[in-house]
């Protein structure tokens, strides 16, 4: 697999800009990403086991790796809901794989959603990890809108090894994120 044009681009330039902004010693000292983790809910999957295959199926299209199927830990009884039963989908992306992702998600699929205006600057958990929300899968070129069943939204964390959050935010500054100018 070629390497990702994201990666280097972090080697090149991401990676010298936040140590000299930081004022770290080491490179590796200066955060990088970690981790993308995707994940799909499907309330309605509880009633009808296809609604959960086509999540998987369109998140496994989406990341390029399978998707595996999320179950309940525990009984609801108000959502007609048992132990064990198939809720969602999710897909965990490192290395090369991650990087091409999120080249994907901040050049075509966010310039796609309907009224952009940026991604919002607050979704720092504090630990230097961003989470985000899309409401629809059908933005991403891979998902094919003729055969989508059901517009369904998904959520996208993305990790960082950043200690603070102004350390995340400078990274994902640096891959050209398209935050709200506040």
């Amino acid at each position: 697999m070629a390497t990702a044009r994201l990666r280097e681009h972090y080697t090149q330039t991401v990676r010298p800009t936040l140590m000299e902004k930081f004022r770290y010693t080491n490179i590796h000292a200066a955060p990088r990403l970690d981790k993308i983790v995707l994940n799909m809910g499907v309330g309605e999957g509880v009633a009808d086991s296809k609604q959960i295959e086509s999540a998987t199926e369109e998140l496994t299209l989406i990341a390029g790796q399978k998707a595996v199927t999320t179950r309940a830990k525990k009984s609801i009884a108000n959502f007609k809901l048992r132990e064990g039963m198939a809720v969602g989908a999710k897909v965990t992306l490192r290395g090369a794989r991650m990087y091409e992702f999120l080249d994907r998600l901040v050049n075509i699929a966010l310039p796609r959603v309907r009224d952009f205006r940026g991604v919002s600057g607050r979704s720092f958990d504090g630990r230097g990890n961003y989470a985000m929300g899309l409401k629809e899968q059908i933005v991403f070129p891979e998902i094919d809108y003729d055969r989508v069943g059901r517009i369904r939204g998904l959520d996208i964390v993305i990790c960082t090894t950043a200690k603070t959050d102004d350390e995340a935010h400078a990274l994902l500054d640096g891959f050209r994120m398209p935050f709200v100018k506040n």
